[in-house]
């Protein structure tokens, strides 16, 4: 499974690598093209000490003047042309400096001129450690600058971008709590983006078109239910009035055995699916303070006789006294469906355990030996085995109730045992 990141984090990540990148290729070329500034500086500047010297000064020396020249020139000397070049040369030296007691970089002029017909050469120099210090100096300032001000450009952004992005959180927010049975509105935040605009009429249309087909469909649920309750009673009452004949054939009463057995599981169906519409539309709202130790002790010796036609065992181990607070009907579907569950997808000989806590209850069962599919148990009309007389609603209809009444269920698998349970807290 890949790894997802926030956009926002992803794209401050692209931001500091590509600050970053731009600070470390800046930095050097910052450096070099400065430097090459200063050295044309320090050359344009021994070119003008060279032109002053041959205005000003070559044309009034002498051969004897030169040892004093050098003497009180300690930048400028009168060197001796030996076969040397009689090209102008710059270049980039070192001399050892007395005073610092080290080597110390000069740029270096070496001209050639000629003294009373005598070839010599005029060698001009400027020290660059004070260039390179200033250099170094102007460097770090320049890094300082901009290291501050990318660091200020990703908190700027960081929060501006969060401040942009917040109706699109928002309205991501909205659909991760919207429930299509919940008739609550839901309240985008305004915003000036175009882009956002557009999307939270987006989400808006979606959640009021998806909570209409729902209410269609759960109201047309509710009435075909109320609809069917009529012509199912009819036909029960004639299959009763067919079997109380005596000319009946064993072929006859086999097929209104099986139509019997027809309506009587359209009939639960239809009931269950009253039920839930009643649920939905919140006409259990009464609670009161209910006893589970009673209703479970109730419902074990009502199931009883069905375990026994299978030679199922059950073992019960609870609490003195567990009390919840919620609707008596509900709590009472709940705890049948659940009996019922562990009981219809048990296999022969099989072993039911009923354990009550103060927090909660669990009824584990054995059956199938692997587990079942999670995101199918809850699911409306879900059943692992199609040959079983139900309906496919009795966990829907328990997980339901757990809902309203902020309960929490779960199901688990260990050791070929299907276990559900549920947490009051």
């Amino acid at each position: 499974m890949a790894v997802t990141q926030n956009l926002l984090d992803k794209t401050l990540r692209w931001y500091i690598f590509l600050a970053t990148l731009i600070l470390l290729i800046a930095s050097p070329v910052f450096y070099f093209v400065t430097r090459q500034m200063y050295i044309h500086e320090a050359n344009e500047h021994l070119k003008l000490r060279k032109k002053e010297f041959i205005r000003y000064h070559l044309p009034s020396l002498h051969q004897t003047d030169i040892a004093l020249w050098n003497r009180y020139n300690r930048d400028e000397k009168i060197l001796d042309r030996k076969g040397g070049s009689r090209k102008e040369k710059l270049r980039t030296v070192f001399y050892f400096d007395s005073l610092a007691h080290d080597y110390e970089p000069y740029r270096e002029l070496n001209t050639p001129i000629t003294i009373e017909g005598r070839p010599y050469v005029f060698s001009a120099k400027i020290n660059l450690i004070e260039k390179e210090d200033l250099l170094q100096g102007t460097g770090l300032l320049f890094f300082v600058l901009i290291t501050t001000m990318l660091i200020g450009l990703y908190f700027i952004t960081k929060v501006l971008s969060i401040k942009l992005w917040k109706p699109f959180y928002i309205g991501l927010e909205h659909l991760e709590k919207f429930e299509v049975d919940k008739s609550a509105s839901t309240r985008l935040s305004q915003t000036t983006i175009n882009e956002f605009v557009r999307l939270n009429q987006v989400i808006e249309n979606l959640i009021r078109k998806n909570t209409s087909i729902y209410n269609t469909q759960k109201e047309f649920i509710e009435n075909a239910a109320h609809e069917l309750q009529t012509p199912l009673a009819v036909i029960q009452g004639k299959l009763e009035t067919l079997f109380q004949q005596s000319s009946l054939t064993q072929s006859q009463s086999e097929v209104l055995e099986k139509l019997n057995d027809a309506v009587a599981r359209l009939s639960r169906l239809n009931k269950n699916l009253l039920l839930l519409s009643r649920i939905e539309h919140d006409q259990f709202s009464e609670s009161e303070n209910i006893s589970v130790n009673d209703l479970l002790k109730k419902h074990y010796e009502f199931f009883s006789e069905q375990a026994a036609a299978k030679k199922i065992r059950i073992t019960v181990e609870s609490s003195p006294s567990v009390n919840v607070t919620a609707n008596p009907v509900l709590t009472e579907v709940m705890i049948n469906n659940l009996f019922l569950n562990a009981i219809r997808h048990n296999i022969e000989g099989g072993y039911i355990s009923i354990q009550l806590k103060e927090t909660g209850f669990a009824i584990s069962n054995t059956g199938h030996h692997s587990a079942l599919p999670e995101q199918k148990i809850f699911s409306r009309f879900s059943k692992i085995n199609p040959s079983t007389q139900g309906s496919g609603l009795g966990l829907a209809i328990v997980k339901k109730i757990a809902d309203l009444n902020r309960w929490e269920i779960r199901y688990a698998f260990k050791n070929n045992w299907h276990t559900f349970s549920v947490n009051f807290r």
